[in-house]
């Protein structure tokens, strides 16, 4: 059984804040965090991934990104991450994270969710759909 879930993607403030705060809407329960590799630690979210939550009804406007560290993964039941290459820096540096990290589209024949990071409203939007689809093939398994 998952309990603490982490999400995770590079600097924290576009895709996993995304991630984050839409898998909380959708299991209450849970307790879900989101850190990034490469975070730009103490940042907002990006303003376009606040505006598309506040769009849903989601309030992102709290948050502030974090590096991930010992702890965090330490403490996760379940990493998702939204790219191979993430998978890949995390087990490389926290070996004691294998077998609990896996893509936020795992179940949707590995669909990576690429980066809208300084890119338009439309790589935001596809970034979030991704999002949601792979949140939503998780659900019934947390």
């Amino acid at each position: 059984m998952f309990k603490n879930i982490m999400v995770v993607c590079i600097g924290n403030i576009c895709r996993s804040p995304m991630a984050e705060v839409l898998l909380q809407d959708y299991k209450p329960d849970l307790n879900v965090y989101s850190s990034g590799i490469g975070a730009l630690v103490g940042k907002p979210a990006d303003p376009m991934s606040i505006q598309l939550m506040d769009k849903k009804g989601i309030n992102l406007h709290d948050h502030c990104a974090q590096q991930i560290n010992t702890v965090l993964v330490s403490t996760s039941d379940l990493i998702l991450t939204m790219e191979q290459r993430h998978i890949d820096a995390i087990q490389e540096k926290f070996p004691e994270a294998r077998g609990k990290v896996h893509l936020i589209g795992k179940w949707n024949n590995n669909q990576e969710v690429p980066d809208p990071y300084k890119q338009g409203p439309e790589a935001f939007e596809e970034a979030l759909s991704l999002i949601e689809s792979g949140l939503e093939s998780w659900k019934n398994k947390l």
